[in-house]
């Protein structure tokens, strides 16, 4: 049975959303997943219970030769990690696999995704001095999962990466986002997308978010303090405790400066939630662009030509990004399942009722009749 989505329950999201309303509504782009839910009973270092998984998004597909994704990266709050930013930063570009996982597997899936490139690029790595640094980012799922247990391992990583498909993305308790919390309500995974418009040129931008942010009385989709109204049930403490990491893409032609300002905005996609980005929150955000593709290579051509979008023409996708964040939070808080905590141990991490979400949204003109 299809679960129902943020759109489906009628929340008036503004814009015009792809085939999907998905991160695969890019074309070329692959989404893959893997879940691991095992054991019951509180926290025990290396026995379980078990939550989590790991997401992978391939931005190349499954080409057999590397080329380069032009990105750029930015944060609202820097607690917590993403591999490869400073190189993304530098250079603007990065090759092979996104993966996003929990706090304390980053090495070990940055293993696994190493191990993928050198295999998946294998005349490459084997003919020329070529070196991987793919994207790890991840977000704390500590009090649903034994954390410290490190459960995942390369073959759940790899299997992830091979998983990887054009089907719309599924959402909610899965993959990375499997023990996430978000607003104090059950989190996790969610996406959503964008047709854009410049010119007589049509693009798409889309969104892939781990929600794991947030304290209930921040919540406030579509403008309504909904937190404020929802007060039971609260899964963590008064303070900020987690994250969110966002990856947008789009198939526009954009130079990585462009990139890094598309990645900036999704600031304010979290923001129209309701989190100001508190102090103990990793808001890491990187944005890539499947277009003008470049051979990786230690034999570079002297020079490179690039198509770019004019920079006074970029409001459609800025708008595109903010709304594509936006409604990926709710996307995954509404595809959430209920999950038991290991810390305390019994208790319940509620996912949002979605009837009075709706209640509380139609009472304040949000709801699409």
């Amino acid at each position: 049975m299809t679960k129902p989505r943020a759109r489906d329950l009628g929340l008036d999201f503004p814009g015009i959303c792809g085939q999907s309303n998905s991160l695969v509504d890019v074309p070329g782009v692959l989404v893959g997943f893997k879940t691991i839910i095992q054991g019951e009973g509180a926290a025990s270092k290396g026995d379980g219970p078990v939550r989590t998984g790991v997401t992978a998004i391939l931005p190349r597909g499954f080409n057999h030769k590397p080329e380069s994704v032009w990105a750029g990266i930015n944060s609202l709050n820097g607690n917590g990690e993403m591999t490869g930013s400073h190189w993304v930063r530098d250079a603007g570009y990065f090759a092979g696999p996104i993966c996003i996982t929990n706090t304390h597997s980053v090495g070990m899936v940055h293993h696994a995704a190493t191990r993928w490139m050198i295999s998946h690029y294998a005349d490459e790595w084997r003919d020329q001095h070529l070196w991987a640094m793919p994207i790890v980012a991840e977000t704390y799922d500590g009090v649903l999962n034994d954390i410290n247990g490190q459960h995942i391992t390369m073959e759940d990583a790899l299997e992830a990466i091979n998983n990887a498909s054009d089907k719309p993305v599924s959402e909610g308790n899965v993959g990375g986002g499997t023990g996430m919390i978000c607003y104090e309500f059950k989190g996790g995974t969610g996406s959503a997308s964008r047709k854009i418009q410049i010119n007589d040129s049509d693009y798409i931008i889309a969104a892939l978010v781990q929600a794991n942010h947030g304290v209930r009385e921040w919540f406030t989709p579509l403008g309504v303090p909904v937190g404020k109204y929802m007060s039971d049930n609260k899964a963590q403490q008064s303070h900020e405790m987690g994250s969110i990491i966002v990856i947008l893409a789009t198939n526009a032609p954009l130079l990585p400066g462009q990139l890094e300002r598309i990645a900036r905005r999704a600031s304010i996609g979290i923001g129209r939630g309701g989190t100001p980005g508190g102090n103990n929150s990793g808001d890491i955000f990187l944005a890539f662009s499947t277009a003008n593709a470049q051979p990786v290579t230690e034999f570079p051509c002297s020079h490179h030509s690039l198509s770019c979008i004019d920079d006074s023409c970029l409001d459609a996708l800025y708008l595109g990004a903010v709304e594509s964040v936006e409604e990926s939070v709710i996307n995954a808080m509404v595809a959430a399942e209920d999950m038991t905590m290991v810390k305390p141990y019994g208790e319940t991490c509620r996912a949002i009722d979605q009837q009075t979400l709706v209640r509380l949204l139609k009472e304040h003109g949000r709801i699409i009749s």
